[in-house]
């Protein structure tokens, strides 16, 4: 298989298996040939009685994932009857799943760089563990895609009522997380950890998150509390929302609403039964967001993101809708309606 090249499993002495993404010049993107790879060491492993546990890691402190190599999706979009769009997203949301449900202990060592499908990666595991160059970020806005991997799911159980994970899944903030370590690490050996200098900054400007990003609020909600919130005597919240009010409007604005929507419905479902709503459930949201996804890819936001931020890099993508008030809430609908045919859905 030729994801093996940067897919890379093996044994160690003390019979932990250990999988190591070993792409580092592409800060181990993932192509299909490694999803696949991926996903058959995990299957070999969790039917070998004698594996307790699984590790995987980064080759390169660089980054551990820095997400789907959307540059190559890209330029593989130029055959318009390639299935490839299906093979790539079904890999992906079917991993995720298969990882939320592992047998086994699952652990990942989240050094450097952890962004979009390394967050899938990770972030669905049973452990996590987050080193002083962690830094995660969920960037699929800015390239006109919406923000996928079964975060909506994670974002749900997230701290601050399940606000914070809004706010990253809509503007793309890139956070640090050593200084949350110790409070989102389950396992760690004490010799390896360290408490943190100062407190979390984002546990200072929790309050400011909570009003701004709340799972109720429109996106139009959150830039009319932003707005409040520049105006703030304490200059850390000002600045902050400063930032985030100008990330928001770098955005697709279809994309924005198509996030909102989605977050908005996963963080809703969350406390209901599996039978009353899908969307509780893992299985549920990758099924949802296949939908979506194939649907987001094929517009010219995914094409002209791509080109603007990771190809040409003149960071001036052509949205459209240009504006969020030229977005058609029937058109945002849409995307999530099941397809015709039972047979094109994601199965998991």
């Amino acid at each position: 298989m030729a994801g093996e090249q940067f897919v890379r499993g093996f044994v160690a002495p003390n019979g932990l298996p250990v999988l190591t993404l070993d792409r580092p010049r592409a800060l181990n993107a993932m192509n299909l040939d490694m999803d696949l790879a991926y996903r058959s060491y995990l299957d070999e492993w969790a039917s070998d009685p004698a594996v307790k546990a699984v590790l995987i890691e980064g080759s390169t402190s660089r980054a551990f994932s820095a997400g789907m190599d959307v540059k190559w999706v890209v330029s593989a979009l130029q055959d318009l009857d390639s299935p490839l769009l299906q093979k790539v997203f079904s890999a992906e949301y079917s991993l995720i799943c298969a990882i939320a449900h592992y047998k086994r202990p699952y652990v990942s060592f989240m050094d450097g760089i952890t962004m979009g499908f390394g967050v899938g990666l990770s972030g669905h595991g049973r452990y996590r563990i987050v080193t002083e160059k962690t830094m995660l970020a969920m960037p699929e806005l800015a390239i006109g895609l919406f923000t996928d991997v079964g975060f909506a799911n994670i974002a749900a159980r997230s701290p601050g009522k399940r606000a914070l994970g809004a706010y990253l899944a809509l503007t793309g903030a890139r956070k640090d997380l050593y200084d949350s370590a110790h409070e989102l690490v389950q396992d760690m050996l004490s010799e390896y950890s360290q408490e943190p200098a100062s407190e979390p900054h984002l546990k200072g400007l929790l309050p400011s998150i909570l009003s701004c990003f709340d799972c109720g609020n429109s996106v139009f909600d959150c830039i009319q509390v932003l707005k409040k919130e520049q105006l703030s005597f304490d200059s850390v919240v000002s600045q902050w929302a400063s930032a985030t009010l100008t990330s928001i409007q770098k955005s697709a604005p279809f994309g924005l609403f198509v996030t909102q929507k989605h977050f908005s419905s996963v963080a809703s479902a969350v406390s209901k039964p599996k039978d009353v709503d899908a969307l509780s459930e893992i299985e549920g949201v990758m099924k949802t967001e296949y939908r979506v996804a194939l649907r987001m890819a094929v517009r010219n936001d995914f094409t002209e993101g791509v080109r603007a931020v990771l190809i040409d890099k003149d960071q001036n993508p052509k949205w459209q809708p240009p504006t969020l008030e030229d977005v058609n809430l029937v058109d945002v609908n849409a995307v999530f309606s099941p397809f015709e045919k039972e047979l094109d859905e994601l199965s998991v």
